[in-house]
């Protein structure tokens, strides 16, 4: 039997991209297993901070961001998904997650919609 070992990763391939725009105060999670609340402290995190509203994005539609978002929904975080700024590798488990899971846990929209409504929420809170 052959076994083959996967490439090693280049140096900084987990680095965040400078767009994000990255603050001392922003939370950073490593997830290890599909769901990013199992095997972290993001619940803890998120709660210390008084989050009740998490928006899910990602890769792996039907995988990491499906496990993501039931967990939050169970730890009974209020749920978005950006329909629009996740993927998978498998179009027909994509699109059953989008059409009928997802609906299941929360609230789903476009990236845009979404930023427009937080900007609409902050300034109705400012004001």
């Amino acid at each position: 039997m052959e076994i083959h070992l996967a490439a090693p990763l280049p140096d900084g391939w987990t680095d965040l991209i400078p767009e994000l725009d990255r603050r001392p105060s922003d939370i950073v999670v490593t997830k290890r297993t599909r769901g990013a609340f199992a095997s972290t402290d993001l619940e803890s995190l998120l709660r210390a901070r008084g989050v009740t509203q998490v928006v899910i994005a990602g890769v792996a539609t039907a995988g990491g961001v499906e496990s993501t978002a039931r967990q939050a929904y169970e730890a009974g975080f209020n749920v978005t998904l950006a329909i629009d700024a996740v993927t998978d590798a498998r179009p027909h488990a994509h699109a059953y997650s989008v059409e009928h899971v997802f609906p299941r846990l929360g609230e789903t929209g476009s990236t845009q919609a979404i930023i427009d409504l937080v900007e609409r929420t902050n300034a109705h809170e400012l004001a």
